[in-house]
């Protein structure tokens, strides 16, 4: 497959980054050295190969980068010295100038910068590869944070996800791993959530849902969004000051509790997962800080998760039968968040799930890490051919982060303990009276609803069928079956009407002669007799030939 001219240099930068890293046999592989000429084979013996992927998409740029950070929370897909590297991307670049910030937020806003801020300040407090915050200060007096899109961001990330679409798809004709461990579908899923991040306005919304979460909390603040200063490439929040989580040290010499912060970090990820399902899926400890008053303040609401009740109820049943040893109901929970292979081996699976309920069975539950179990249990699902929601699996991946966090705090504090009450509380409402019955009620609203367009459907079928349109798919045994089936039917048809017609001739002929009061002979023939003879012997030819065919 030919490389695209139009981004024939971007390729060849690609390709030299996989040759620098070691990897240039990949890009021989799958087509992409050819149009660019000779590349370095060079390697690093002294790398690993977690290593030296990390290295490959933090020299590749934001795109690469976040595909990695992507795939970081594919535990259920990738092997674990991979996700080791993966967790560790850099997302680190140099700033561009405060002109070019002051510039685009003027552009954005449409008004000039003094019109919307009485103080900016020129150096950002953080710069990453799409966008940097500045600090700013409203009219009105607050202190606010301006995230600010980098120049020409958009751009470069759509042509190099068209560029990974490609790519991808020569790597998928040539190892069928790229397929087994998902990469396009990765690739898709990457573009979605990129394309969604360059606008602003979404983690905006984001951060709104659950700040509504939160409303009236003593121990969880969510920054408030200036909508009239946010737009597409511009979010103005409000300045959270506070320590970061990074900071524990620090935390402990201002006299705050670590186990508190812990407790109220874990209370605040449940209520977000089990009971909302809506939460922050990059609780890492630059995201938390905490307040001089003590609340535990989230950021960067760019990366969210989302748990519908039908994936709510079977993962807390999941988290319960694991902590319960159960095979039987995680089963039953794990065939209920995946999609199933219907030539899946039920026993293999039970066995997998028998040795993995076995590797915990003697571990307290002080001891266990939830987002370690359900990984595991993810991997099995994975084994299996099971797909399973992505949001589920960057669940996993985000109570691994928060677990990282948690001990550091309280390494005694058991997350599975805690959450055990969020799940008991779900189960038992799946099972309301009040859920009850508004599954009822919502099945007879359904079914009315079915009922009254039925009318119509009927109405649109009979057109279909009077136009001859209706398709009709059968398998080869349903095929066989049906021919078998019609010429039963032809046959015993083809016996009634000669024994219809053999009658009408009969009594036709008996009547006709009977009402002119003479013999049965016609034109001196015995006809009737001669007739019946005849019709006799076919009738017997005809059952001779079904009952001998089998198919009467």
């Amino acid at each position: 497959m030919a490389v695209h001219m139009r981004h024939a240099g971007r390729y060849k930068e690609i390709a030299m980054a996989f040759a620098r890293h070691g990897f240039g046999y990949v890009v021989e592989e799958i087509g992409l050295s050819m149009p660019l000429g000779w590349l370095s084979r060079e390697t690093n013996g002294t790398r690993t190969t977690g290593e030296r992927i990390r290295l490959v998409l933090e020299d590749l740029g934001p795109a690469f980068i976040k595909l990695g950070q992507l795939a970081s929370t594919r535990a259920d897909l990738l092997p674990d010295y991979i996700i080791r590297e993966l967790v560790k991307l850099q997302d680190q670049v140099p700033p561009f100038s405060a002109e070019t910030a002051r510039g685009i937020l003027e552009q954005e806003l449409d008004m000039p910068l003094h019109s919307i801020l009485s103080r900016f300040e020129d150096s950002p407090l953080a710069a990453a590869s799409i966008g940097q915050v500045h600090l700013g200060r409203l009219h009105s007096g607050e202190d606010v944070a301006i995230k600010i899109q980098r120049p020409g961001v958009d751009r470069i990330i759509r042509r190099d996800l068209e560029i990974l679409r490609n790519l991808t798809a020569l790597a998928a004709k040539r190892w069928e791993w790229v397929e087994r461990y998902q990469l396009p579908q990765m690739v898709e899923e990457l573009g979605k959530s990129l394309i969604q991040e360059l606008d602003y306005t979404h983690e905006a919304r984001n951060n709104e849902r659950i700040a509504l979460q939160f409303a009236g909390s003593q121990s969880v603040y969510i920054p408030k969004i200036y909508w009239e200063h946010t737009a597409s490439r511009i979010l103005t929040m409000e300045f959270v000051e506070g320590i970061t989580l990074r900071r524990s040290e620090e935390l402990v010499q201002k006299g705050f509790d670590l186990k508190d912060i812990a407790q109220k970090l874990v209370d605040a990820m449940l209520q977000q997962i089990f009971i909302e399902g809506f939460f922050h899926a990059d609780p890492h400890p630059g995201n938390l800080l905490v307040m001089k008053n003590g609340k535990l303040a989230f950021l960067d609401f760019g990366m969210v998760g989302h748990l519908n009740e039908d994936m709510k109820s079977p993962l807390a049943s999941l988290i319960i039968a694991l902590m319960r040893h159960n095979t039987d109901s995680m089963m039953r929970a794990i065939h209920r968040l995946g999609l199933i292979d219907p030539d899946i081996d039920v026993q293999k699976l039970r066995n997998d799930l028998n040795r993995l309920r076995e590797e915990y069975a003697d571990v307290p539950f002080s001891q266990i890490s939830l987002g370690q179990a359900l990984n595991d249990l993810f991997s099995t699902a994975q084994k299996h051919r099971i797909g399973l929601p992505s949001d589920i699996v960057m669940l996993g991946k985000s109570l691994l982060t928060m677990e990282g966090v948690i001990e550091n705090l309280d390494p005694e504090l058991s997350i599975i303990k805690l959450a055990e009450p969020f799940g008991r509380k779900l189960v038992k409402e799946r099972f309301s009276t009040r859920r009850i019955r508004g599954k009822l009620l919502g099945g007879a609203a359904e079914l009315a609803e079915t009922l009254i367009e039925l009318p119509a459907q009927v109405r649109h079928l009979a057109s279909v069928i009077s136009k001859g349109k209706l398709k009709l798919e059968v398998t080869v045994p349903e095929l066989e079956m049906l021919l078998r089936r019609l010429d039963q039917i032809s046959n015993r048809l083809s016996f009634s009407i000669v024994l219809l017609a053999f009658s009408i001739i009969m009594v036709g002929l008996i009547i006709g002669s009977s009402l002119a009061h003479r013999s049965t002979l016609l034109w001196d023939v015995p006809a009737i007799e001669i007739g019946f003879v005849v019709a006799l012997l076919m009738v017997a030819f005809l059952l001779y030939s079904i009952f001998r065919s089998g198919r009467f």
